[in-house]
Formats: structure tokens, sequence, C-alpha cells
């Protein structure tokens, strides 16, 4: 069974943000950003599988496996394409309107690869 209602293929920051965080997210929110994008600020606790290496066919991270997942870049476009990627494949995949930029634009966190105070690159 689907976590996300069937046809709902896109979610908006703040669902992201219930879906994946705190103690017992339901969700992994999966980055799909460039390995740059990523260290210069991502959400706590997500998951990063750059676009590029999944459409080459290489698999989700483990704790991403067997997951609903909420997938993010840093506009929305590739997330979209990541989603339909992941679809396609078997994965209970929503992506997240607007991005990164919408998540930071939200007051949602966003921390660098040290974990201070990251920004969206």
């Amino acid at each position: 069974m689907s976590l996300f209602r069937r046809g709902a293929d896109r979610v908006t920051v703040d669902e992201a943000h219930r879906r994946t965080q705190g103690p017992a997210p339901v969700a992994a929110l999966l980055d799909v950003r460039e390995q740059l994008e990523w260290k210069a600020g991502h959400a706590p606790g997500a998951v990063h599988a750059p676009l590029s290496r999944l459409a080459a066919g290489e698999a989700l991270p483990s704790v991403a496996q067997a997951r609903p997942l909420v997938v993010i870049c840093r506009t929305g476009r590739r997330s979209q394409q990541a989603a339909e990627l992941l679809a396609a494949r078997g994965a209970d995949a929503v992506d997240v309107k607007g991005g990164m930029q919408a998540w930071a634009a939200a007051g949602h966190p966003v921390v660098d690869e040290r974990g201070n105070n990251g920004s969206i690159a």
C-alpha cells in the first residue's frame, strides 16, 4: 500500500517535512542533487543519491530501500525525473514542489556537510 494517495506525485515542502523529519519519519527524504550542491546544504537526515547515478542504474542507498521516498532537488525539476524513474522501478516515490529553494524559504533547516548552517547552491 502506498503512503501517498494515488496520483499524488508531488508534495509541498511542509508535507515533505512532516513525512521525513522527526524521531520516527514515515518516509526517507532523498536528495538527488550533485555532490557540490549536497555539501553546501541539505535537509538534516536526508539521504544523498544523485540523479546522474540513479539514471545510470545505481541502486538506492540501503537506508532508502524498501521505504516510501520523498525526492528533492534544488527547484523540483530533477526530483520529478528521479521520482518518475524510481516509481518505474517500483518505488513509492513523490517529489517536492519547489525543491530545496522552497524548503529553505519555508524556514525548514538546511545543514552543510559538517552539520553547520548550510546554503542552497
